[in-house]
């Protein structure tokens, strides 16, 4: 599980706040509850079975400081499609009870950063990572997640939170699967937007890349203080399907006996870990 507010090209600071941050639950079949805490009471959650949930993890981000290391670990630098920003912890905190993630502007060395030269410039895959070799940061978000810390096979995951939607603000929060490369580990993207679009998707390994399920929603569908306000984004997960909500509204739906990988599926050709990811 993966909180993600990317920012491109902010003008000035941009902040996602998690009201709390996860939760998990099982029920008597083992099926997991990860939720954020809502602030007002909410009917008992069940299965798909008719079973009540029950709550087995979650960090409700008390107080004020970092977040607890224990359960979460951070990116670091330039990671994936050529954004602009570069990812440090120092942008996460718990600020008043809530997770702060912020978006900034601000200008300084890379401390990575490799000169050319004749050497590496003839490297395999040196204008690949171009991208990520800038002499200067000009943009730094956080990027935090579970990984090596907790997973969970089926439940319910939610996450309580107000994102920011001004230009250049790309929030997410998704997981991947634990095992094999991407994209035939599986990919769910719970909550995701940019470019004015609210997405909510599932990806699989495909014959050329990855195989998505991908709903999209225009941001001006909502009424127009929709982004001032916090709001549940939700996955219900259990062996037959994937559920996608916003706001108890059923966004998106995912047959999981057709998420089966094509051969030779992962990146470098490697052959998929699991025929299906999900399962």
């Amino acid at each position: 599980m993966t909180l993600d507010p990317a920012t491109w090209n902010a003008s000035r600071t941009a902040r996602c706040i998690a009201d709390s941050a996860s939760r998990i639950a099982t029920s008597a079949a083992l099926i997991a509850l990860f939720a954020i805490a809502c602030a007002h009471p909410r009917p008992e959650a069940r299965a798909s079975t008719g079973e009540p949930y029950a709550l087995v993890w979650s960090d409700e981000f008390t107080g004020d400081g970092p977040v607890a290391a224990a359960d979460w670990s951070f990116e670091n630098g330039f990671v994936r499609n050529g954004e602009l920003q570069w990812y440090q912890p120092d942008n996460a905190a718990r600020v008043n009870g809530m997770l702060v993630i912020e978006g900034r502007r601000e200008h300084k060395p890379n401390p990575r950063y490799v000169a050319p030269s004749a050497t590496n410039a003839s490297a395999p895959n040196a204008n690949r990572r171009a991208w990520a070799n800038r002499e200067f940061i000009d943009y730094t978000s956080a990027s935090m997640n579970t990984r090596g810390r907790h997973a969970w096979l089926y439940g319910r995951f939610e996450v309580r939170a107000r994102i920011d939607v001004r230009t250049g603000s790309w929030p997410a929060f998704w997981t991947l699967g634990a095992r094999g490369p991407w994209p035939a580990n599986g990919e769910i993207d719970i909550m995701e937007f940019y470019d004015d679009t609210l997405l909510f998707n599932v990806a699989w390994g495909g014959a050329s890349g990855a195989k998505w399920n991908s709903k999209k929603v225009r941001l001006d569908r909502f009424p127009a203080d929709w982004a001032t306000k916090f709001h549940v984004w939700r996955m219900d997960w259990d062996e037959r399907a994937i559920r996608l909500f916003l706001d108890d509204s059923l966004m998106n739906e995912q047959d999981l006996s057709t998420t089966i990988n094509a051969p030779r599926s992962g990146f470098g050709g490697a052959a998929p870990v699991m025929d299906n990811p999900f399962h």
